[in-house]
């Protein structure tokens, strides 16, 4: 079947290839176009050949979408439900879903794909957050969009074009960040000691020999890179800052561990309420939040970006963290290291302190010890001694 698909699409000409979509969308008798056309979404199909099909495919597929059955139940239903198996809708629907699911993928490759333009990247990402957005029966598609995310970080490649263009379309939709925090919590757990020690593994096999921590590390960075470029909740109290992708706003169907109990009450509370009160939106925002960065702040961070974090955390972190005392092993491990990173753990660890409630006995004697004369060249002595000045 794939040998004839692939010779099909060799003989296929742009005119041809919109005559299939027309038929596609016209009538079932024509449902065998679907695989033909989805084998155009790929990167080695020229761009013009890969859009008339995807333009044929989201018109067909965005539809039909709430009528097929979950993918991650399509499986059970066939093994637990005989009688379904008979039943010709449910395996035309079952069939379908298949389909749809070989278009996600094929999507995440062509836009992950060094041979990909810039421009068709922004209409497959387009497409692909289309689907988010209305994929799961008018809840966002949180399977997807955590597939989207999986990809970024797993990518062997830098793929920084991809995040900077998600970011700048779609993280202004609160339900974007949302879900995207849930994903980096998720993603950043899997990334343990296994994953270290997989990757030294590799390296005594002769694998990555210069640097056997290159693997985890790239994974690091690209988290980070996302994390960092997600805007903070800082003025979440204007309308714009609460605008949604999703008509469902947090709501998602879909299981994949995502979702803990507590955020399907939030689908309850926007059919009671209609629209989320700021309140809740900041409760919920800040708890997804800070669960992302504890995750983070757990991983093995290169120095670069441990020193990064630090700058930033005493005003892009802690005032948005649903219990900033959270982050007191992490200071005051940082603390503890001493010389240049415990002056850049110094403002966040002293907040944590004087509005906070911390106690760190140490602290006074570890500061004044810092006081050395190479101290005062360092690039955060102006941070460094308007602790000490505050600490008097």
């Amino acid at each position: 079947m794939a040998s004839m698909l692939s010779t099909k699409k060799r003989k296929q000409s742009l005119k041809e290839l919109k005559t299939l979509g027309q038929q596609l969308l016209s009538s079932r008798a024509h449902v065998n176009n679907l695989p033909i056309l989805i084998t155009f979404v790929s990167p080695a199909s020229p761009p013009q050949h890969l859009l008339e099909s995807l333009l044929s495919l989201q018109s067909f597929f965005t539809p039909v979408l709430p009528q097929l059955p979950p993918a991650s139940s399509s499986k059970k239903n066939r093994v637990n439900d005989e009688s379904k198996k008979e039943n010709s809708e449910f395996i035309y629907k079952t069939w379908l879903r298949s389909k749809f699911d070989e278009l996600i993928r094929s999507l995440i490759h062509v836009l992950f794909s060094p041979q990909s333009e810039d421009t068709l990247r922004e209409v497959v990402l387009d497409t692909l957050m289309e689907f988010v957005k209305l994929g799961n029966n008018g809840r966002f598609h949180s399977a997807i969009y955590h597939k989207l995310l999986q990809t970024i970080v797993h990518s062997a490649d830098s793929v920084d074009s991809v995040t900077d263009l998600l970011a700048s379309k779609y993280f202004k939709y609160i339900d974007v960040r949302y879900f995207t925090y849930i994903s980096l919590e998720k993603l950043a757990a899997t990334l343990d000691v296994k994953d270290i020690s997989d990757d030294k593994a590799m390296s005594a096999n002769g694998n990555d020999e210069s640097n056997p921590t290159a693997s985890i590390e790239l994974r690091i960075l690209k988290i980070h890179h996302i994390i960092s470029n997600i805007p903070s909740q800082e003025g979440n109290n204007e309308k714009s800052e609460h605008e949604m992708w999703s008509g469902s706003g947090f709501s998602s169907k879909e299981g994949s561990g995502l979702l803990k109990t507590e955020d399907k009450k939030l689908k309850s509370d926007k059919n009671n309420n209609n629209v989320l009160s700021a309140d809740t939106i900041v409760r919920k925002m800040k708890l997804k939040f800070t669960k992302a960065w504890i995750a983070f702040l757990r991983l093995p961070l290169p120095i670069d970006i441990y020193k990064e974090v630090l700058v930033i955390m005493h005003h892009a972190v802690i005032p948005f963290l649903s219990n900033p005392l959270m982050l007191c092993d992490f200071l005051t491990r940082s603390y503890d290291i001493g010389g240049v990173v415990s002056v850049m753990a110094l403002s966040s660890l002293f907040i944590l302190m004087t509005q906070h409630g911390l106690e760190y006995p140490n602290f006074y004697e570890k500061l004044y010890a810092l006081l050395v004369p190479s101290i005062f060249m360092a690039k955060h002595r102006a941070k460094f001694l308007q602790v000490i000045q505050n600490a008097k």
